[in-house]
């Protein structure tokens, strides 16, 4: 085990000095071995760190981004798809793009009561993308055998 009484004091300013200037853990463990010759363990380093009183300044790590949806781009018409593989207590489902670019799930139950699940909270398809979207739906279901 390492000890701080064997360091020299010019080497105890230079590790209080280095880690002024924003080393880490592993900066001062490498310092300690290329320019004094120690080969110390990450806790030998910790210990002595923590004996000579020195405070590592710690950066703030970056916030990782929230997984932001990139707005919707603008189709023009509605597009419905069916699932090859259903979702659970559902007859039927498959998912649905409107004209606006917006997205959503939807499924038909057990007793054939549709649901829209849009993936935008809130979010309200118009008059005319509910028709299409129904037309469509009506299509897919009657061609596959339901």
């Amino acid at each position: 085990m390492f000890s701080a009484s064997q360091l020299t004091p010019p080497q105890k300013d230079a590790l209080k000095q280095w880690a002024a200037e924003g080393a880490t853990m592993s900066d001062l463990q490498s310092h300690m071995k290329e320019d004094f010759g120690h080969a110390l363990t990450y806790m030998d380093t910790r210990f002595l760190i923590l004996d000579l009183g020195i405070e590592l300044i710690e950066t703030p790590k970056a916030e990782p981004k929230k997984d932001e949806k990139p707005a919707p781009i603008p189709t023009g018409h509605v597009s419905t798809t069916m699932d090859t593989l259903t979702l659970p207590g559902a007859m039927v489902s498959g998912k649905v793009t409107f004209s606006d670019g917006e997205t959503a799930v939807w499924l038909l139950d057990q007793t054939g009561r549709p649901s829209l699940d849009p993936d935008t909270s809130g979010y309200r398809p118009s008059q005319d993308d509910i028709m299409a979207f129904q037309t469509q739906l009506r299509d897919l279901i009657q061609k596959s055998g339901l």
